[in-house]
Order: C-alpha cells, then structure tokens, then sequence
C-alpha cells in the first residue's frame, strides 16, 4: 500500500453521525426504502403516535390531510407530546421526542400498554426525512409550536397563545432529494385508514385530499368509523359473498393476559381470506398469531367432527378423510388482531410476528369461543361440517387435477402445453411469457417475437371465471394447465400446501395480451382474476403485465410519416397536425378510413397487424408500452373481483348503473 493510500485511511477517516444525520444517510434503514412504500411510511409513522394515545384511551379523534402541495398533516385531540424540560436532555420534552431516536413514551410501559410505531424510532425519522417540519401541541391551556429543517430545529419550542384543547398536530413536506416520488397516493392511505377505523372501534379517522375538489370547491374526504369493529371489518371483506352462517363469530378479551379480538365467518365460495394485525400493523405474513388461529380452528372443528358418528361413518363409506390443515379453510374469512407489549417481529418491516407466547393464548382464546358457538349455534355448526365435508370432496378431485397440472414426462421432465413457443434463454428474470388470445393473434406474436427471451402461449377463446367455479373444476380446465406448465410453478410449500411455490417459477414478466375491443378486455379481466385467486404471489412479485397495443395507425398515404398512437386524442393531434378535419374521421371505429391523402386504421385485433407492426409497437422493450399489476388496497381489490366477476348479480348491477355514465364502449 502506497504511504498517500496510509494516509487516506486515519481517525480522521471515522464518521460519527450525530443526531438523525444517519437517518438521512441511510433511510432505507428506517423507513424500509426510499420508493413508494418508504414515502407512505412517513405518514404512518406520525399517525401511529395518535393511534397509541387512542389505545391508551385518551384519543378520540384522528384528522389525516394531504394539503395542496403533497405535504401532510396529522392533527389528534390525545394528551399533547410533552414539553416541559427533559432530566437528561435539559430541553423540551417536545424537541427530545423530535430529534432523538428511541425517545418517546412507548419506552415506558407506564406510558403506553401497547404501541405500535416502527421500533420507536418513527415521528423522528419523519423529521429527518422532511425539508419542512411543524408541530403544534396543545396542553396544559397552552399552544406551543416549532418548527425544524431536515431533523434541525429552526427556532426553540416556543409558546404562541393559549389554549382550552389538547392534541397535536404535525405538517411535514418530505425531502424530494432523498425519495423518488412526490405525489402521496390516496387509495394507498385509504387502505391503512380504514383498517385503523375497524380495529380501533369508536376511533374517527378523516382523511381528506385538498387537491381533489367537487364542483362546490370542497375537497376529497372520508370518514373511518366502525361502532363493531372487526365484526364491520368481516362483514365488509365478505360484502359481495353469499354467507353460509347467520352471525360473525367474534371474541375480545384479554384475560390470559394479551388482548385478543377476532372476527370470523364462513361464506358460500370457495376462498380463504385472513387479515392479521398486531398492535395495528398489518402483518401481511402472519406470524404465531395466525398459527394459534389456525391450530383452534383445526382441533375445534375435527373434534366436532369425529363427535358426530354418524357423519364419520358417511365419511368412511365415502373413502373420505378429513385433511384439517385445507379442508377447514375453503370459505373462511377472519380477521385476528392482538395487543402484545413487546412484540418481536421478523425484520424491521413488521410483517410476521415471532412470539410464541402469543400462539398458545391466541389457540385457547378462540377455541373456547368457537367451541361455544359450535354448542349454541347447531344449525350453522351443520352448514360449516357441511361445507368442510364438501371441501374434503373437492379436495380429492383437485388432487387429481393438480397431478395433470404437475405431470411429469420422462423425455421432456414438466410436460410444456403443445402450444408453448419458449424462449432459448433460461434466465427467469430475462424471459417474457406473453399470454395471447387466440391461435391467429398467437401465431403473428410467434412470427414477431424476439425468440431469445419471449415466449408465446396461445389461449383458446376465454378462461373460466374462477370466481365462480370450484378449485378442483377450474384446475381441469386446458387453458389453466397449460398456464401452470408454461410458468413452471406448482402449488403447495413445505409451509402452506396450498400457496403457490416460485421456486422454479421460468418467467419474470408475465404479458396478458388481448385485443383492443370488449371482449379482449373480458379476457383480460378473466386472466387477472384467475392470478388474482390462484396467484396472487406473481402479482405482489411485480411479474404481472397488461400489453398496450396501439388503437389506431396514422400515415400520409399508405407507408409515409406513419405514427402509431393509442388514445383518440392522440389520433386527433395527428390529423390537425397533418391539416385534416377531426369530424371527418369521427366516425371511424373499425377498419380504415382515408381522407384526402390521411389514412387511420383502427386496430380491433392484434391479428390485423403484421409481425413486424406487432413487434415494433407492443413486443420490442425499447417502445412498447405495458401497465404493470399492482394491488395497493387489498381489501379494495378483493372486494372489486367478488362484485364484477362472483356470483350474485345484485352488487354488479348496481355498479354498472353507477358507472354507465362513464362507459367509454367501443362496439
């Protein structure tokens, strides 16, 4: 090593960041990321602080406002951050809160019996993160205010006038040089609001958005509020689902000593839907909290069952044996919330819980209170040992149809559908498999394709609607298997025997590619719905893709100044441009028309195009356009899928009468 190197590297070389200078160094360590989760976070973090004055009982309203110029504002009427001197510090209690990492109340468990927050290092964080910070606190029949720059105070807590309220109150304008978004999401604040109003019964969440405005100039707002709770929050999962029992199964208690609340029913189809919740934070992978859930559920259930000799005698004679980690689970809907005072999560994002303790009071709380049910609801007790029976029975017939899916064929390994044009390369995060509707549009795609990396799989007409058809049926259809063979994926985990396993997954962009017309989009809709309910897991990955195929190619003459483009208004700035009349070509909805020396195709179906129009405007990644399928309100999306493609009709009526205004149809 060079002597210049030596000196380089001396004490003079080891950084202390002081203050929350590592937050802003490194924030992904705190907020999970930078991107669109991390930028949404913030508002979390701030909100929670309010959420534990609710649960400590001294917090009734929460007020959540996107302002004007995307930043925020979180107002509650709780107790007021302390301000008055802190011990250590000697400085206010409020700039200690504001500044320091671990500082705040859900440190002391005199303070607040449960919290949640992201590992007490939240609201500081939200400062460090925001060029604009400022904070009203009322309290003691004083409002005192300050105000901070990317974690620095701008000026001492300061007391600004009096006041006869209590609460505070927090705006802040995140730092647009360390996220990459700016804009906040609604529907993705929406989503965790309205889980807070149903598991904080009587707690009123407002969210409001000053830049949407009606035509009064009143902006966007909501209210979250729920007198029942999760009972509401059940009942809203299943709204667009036939039930199958005539009440919510519900318990709340804390007598074993951790706060347990769960709601639960059983509806007439054939999905499992479970939220988790600890200390309000969703944890979207469970944790031992849901294992107790699943343990009860099992050991109540069977033990009815095999109480009942005549039904096991039924059983038997049908060759019939009751499997209880599926069986119990088609229909199911429940949402399990616990209160622990010291959690201990897997990873810093919160999304599995990892104490045991939790699962054996969880298990004991709900079988006692199913148990009860079972006793003295015998007539719904019937219709859910009915429904598992007939769980048991499809279970068996998608055996056998998850085998055909899973087939092996000892010259080929998997048996790839006959259909499948595959890729050469074998690296799963360079390979495409495009999703094409019908053998004609299939065979152009398979002429235009880049064959290094793209793959074609044509779909014969449209894919059952799984929503309404039994996992064993919907695992027999052709067009479903050939999906699971091309993708390489196969269902069941060493942890779920139900959950799809990536393991050998063979594409990471799955493309659904349909004509631009009515019935391409029914197609597409039928497939999403089907990776919606089978394999949501591609979906949360980001493998899943919509092509965008143009509407209409624009030309002077047949082959001169050609422009493809894919909206009407697009097609009209391409006529103005080209001094032509928009009216005249007003009435062009199919085929072409040429006036003067303008010609406009209007594409109805990809096979209209040539393998090399196909390729340049929808296949080659350097042009085309794609929508990418994300799910941000859970709920929200589940709730969608039951209304416009379940079984009852009432709920889809009363959609299409409400949006008929708006259809854009091109028939």
């Amino acid at each position: 090593m060079s002597e210049e190197k030596e000196k380089g590297y001396s004490a003079s070389s080891i950084q202390i960041l002081e203050g929350l200078e590592a937050v802003r160094k490194r924030p992904s360590m705190y907020i999970g990321d930078t991107g669109v989760n991390g930028f949404h976070h913030l508002v979390y973090e701030v909100v929670d602080n309010s959420i534990d004055e609710a649960m400590a009982g001294y917090c009734h309203n929460i007020e959540v406002t996107i302002n004007e110029n995307n930043s925020i504002t979180v107002k509650d009427d709780g107790r007021g951050i302390p301000t008055d001197m802190h011990p250590k510090e000697h400085r206010s209690a409020l700039e200690v809160v504001l500044t320091v990492l671990h500082a705040g109340g859900k440190f002391d468990k005199g303070s607040y019996k449960v919290s949640g927050g992201l590992h007490g290092v939240g609201v500081s964080c939200v400062n460090a993160l925001s060029k604009e910070f400022h904070v009203d606190v009322f309290r003691e029949g004083k409002h005192f205010s300050q105000d901070y720059s990317c974690g620095k105070p701008l000026c001492p807590v300061t007391v600004v006038g009096e006041s006869d309220r209590t609460g505070t109150v927090v705006t802040f304008l995140p730092d647009d040089s360390i996220f990459s978004v700016s804009e906040y999401n609604y529907s993705i604040l929406r989503e965790r609001l309205s889980d807070l109003g149903f598991l904080n019964a009587g707690l009123r969440i407002t969210l409001t958005d000053r830049r949407l405005k009606d035509e009064q100039g009143n902006p966007k707002s909501e209210l979250f509020y729920s007198e029942r709770g999760l009972c509401e929050f059940v009942e809203q999962v299943d709204a667009n689902r036939a039930k199958l029992i005539s009440e919510v199964i519900h318990v709340n208690t804390d007598k074993y000593g951790i706060p347990v609340e769960v709601a639960m029913t059983y509806n007439a189809e054939y999905q499992e839907h479970i939220h988790s919740y600890v200390n309000n934070i969703h944890t979207h992978e469970g944790g031992t909290h849901v294992t107790g859930f699943r343990q009860a559920l099992t050991r109540v259930l069977l033990s009815y069952i095999q109480s009942d000799t005549k039904l096991m005698e039924r059983l038997e004679k049908e060759k019939i044996e009751i499997e209880p980690a599926t069986d119990f689970r088609d229909g199911l809907t429940a949402v399990i919330s616990v209160k622990v005072a010291e959690p201990q999560f897997e990873g810093q994002t919160k999304t599995k819980l990892g104490n045991d303790e939790v699962g054996g009071i969880v298990q004991k709380t709900v079988g006692e209170a199913l148990t009860n049910f079972l006793e003295e609801h015998p007539n719904d007790a019937k219709l859910i040992v009915e429904k598992v029976v007939t769980s048991a029975r499809g279970r068996v017939a998608a055996k056998k149809a998850r085998e055909m899916v899973m087939r092996k064929n000892p010259m080929s390994g998997v048996g790839m559908p006959d259909k499948l044009a595959d890729c050469s390369d074998r690296d799963p995060e360079k390979c495409e498999l495009f999703l094409v509707e019908g053998d004609s549009a299939g065979g152009t795609a398979k002429q235009g394709r880049d064959r290094h990396f793209q793959a074609i799989l044509p779909l014969r007409g449209k894919i059952l609607n799984v929503e309404k058809t039994a996992q064993n049926k919907a695992l027999e259809s052709d067009s479903i298997r050939s999906i699971y063979a091309a993708l390489g994926v196969t269902i069941g985990t060493p942890e779920d025997p139900r959950a799809l396993n990536l393991s050998k997954l063979r594409y990471h962009k799955v493309i659904i590619m349909a004509d631009a017309d009515v019935d391409g989009s029914h197609i597409a809709a039928l497939i999403l719905t089907f990776f919606y309910r089978y394999m949501p897991e591609l979906i949360r990955n980001g493998y899943v893709f919509i092509a965008c195929p143009p509407l209409f190619r624009c030309s002077i003459g047949k082959d001169k100044d050609v422009q493809y483009v894919w909206t009407v208004k697009e097609r009209n700035d391409y006529i103005t441009e080209k001094g032509g009349n928009v009216e005249d070509f007003d009435k062009v909805s199919d085929g072409k028309s040429d006036k003067g020396n303008i010609l406009v195709q209007r594409y109805k179906g990809l096979g209209e195009m040539s393998a090399e129009q196909l390729w340049d405007t929808t296949m080659n990644p350097n042009g085309r356009k794609m929508k990418q399928i994300k799910i941000e309100d859970e709920l929200l999306t589940d709730a969608t899928f039951s209304m416009l493609m379940g079984e009852d009709v009432a709920p889809r009526r009363d959609f299409i009468n409400r949006k008929a205004s708006k259809a854009n149809i091109d028939a």
